[in-house]
């Protein structure tokens, strides 16, 4: 087995969100870019400002990769200030729809809709937001009943700490800490863990149908993981799917540098625990999506060793899963 793959090596591109579409294999990556900006553990060094759509024409391990152009950019979202950072899509009815968070006027993380009747766009944004939206990393699933749900949130940079029940309860002081504030808003140590969310979409893909709820984890015991469990509780880069019968939540460890799988028997869960898929990698980050294409499962992901290890420079890689 061919142990991995870069897939852009002429150009930086990370947190990878992977689809079929209508027998196509496509990519949709946040853009790295040198913004100049110094390295923080709020994640403002990571300040993309466009998206790209790529098409893997045959296995994904050899076949070749068609860039389909810059399919949207942070000027062309209204209520966008800066930071476009993952994204996914979603199709519905033969239209396309790209969910994506970005910072508005006040620093504050929303999630954005745009449209394209294509998959490999351009994509027009929505002039605001998402009512209710926050935090990052978006993961788009269509469960088995045609219904479709969004999986998102991010701990420190992606703000997620600042919530509670679906509310801002803290405000962004934190941000101007030092380094090392790290769990300033977290729950304690011997505390449930932050969770990912996770919410149905409406009719028209356009806003939330119900309020976000908790994707629990838990441990071999049917516990919720503590948030002093760095090595299994959740951090970021929720990514959702359906193999083998069950429902599967990978996702990030953060600090600890891991993507991990839970199981679970139904998409409400709980998730328990089940194995380590990734280990650390080159570079800080670890974001990370799995998807079948032609039978065979493959994890996208990225790494920093073409940039020489810097976390905010990063270059997607897939590699089949085991």
């Amino acid at each position: 087995m061919q142990e991995s793959r870069y897939l852009i090596p002429g150009d930086y591109s990370a947190d990878p969100s992977a689809h079929v579409f209508g027998g196509r294999l496509f990519v949709y990556p946040s853009h790295d870019r040198d913004a100049g900006i110094p390295e923080r553990d709020n994640g403002d060094h990571f300040d993309m400002v466009d998206y790209h759509a790529y098409e893997i024409k045959g296995d994904p391990m050899t076949g070749e990769v068609v860039d389909h152009g810059m399919v949207l950019h942070l000027k062309d979202i209204p209520w966008a200030k800066r930071q476009l950072w993952d994204n996914d899509v979603a199709e519905k009815d033969g239209r396309y729809y790209m969910y994506f968070p970005a910072k508005d006027a006040n620093d504050v993380f929303h999630i954005g809709v745009a449209i394209a009747d294509r998959p490999e766009g351009p994509f027009k944004p929505l002039p605001e937001p998402i009512p209710g939206s926050y935090s990052i990393d978006v993961c788009a699933f269509k469960d088995k009943d045609g219904a479709q749900y969004l999986v998102f949130g991010g701990i420190w940079g992606g703000q997620l700490q600042r919530y509670r029940d679906n509310k801002q309860v803290f405000t962004a002081a934190e941000d101007t800490l030092p380094d090392g504030y790290r769990c300033a808003l977290e729950p304690a140590e011997d505390e449930p863990a932050l969770c990912p969310k996770i919410v149905r979409l409406s009719d028209d893909m356009l806003s939330f149908a119900e309020q976000p709820r908790d994707i629990v984890i838990t441990d071999e015991n049917g516990n919720a993981l503590k948030a002093g469990d760095h090595k299994r509780r959740f951090f970021e880069a929720a990514w959702l799917y359906f193999k083998d019968g069950k429902y599967h939540l990978s996702y990030s460890t953060g600090d600890t540098h891991l993507i991990c799988d839970a199981v679970a028997d139904t998409l409400a869960g709980p998730y328990r625990f089940d194995r380590v898929l990734l280990g650390p990698q080159v570079g800080w980050t670890t974001h990370h999506c799995v998807v079948e294409v032609g039978g065979k499962w493959y994890l996208f992901h990225h790494d920093s060793v073409p940039s020489g290890g810097r976390t905010w420079l990063r270059s997607l890689k897939v590699k089949e899963l085991a």
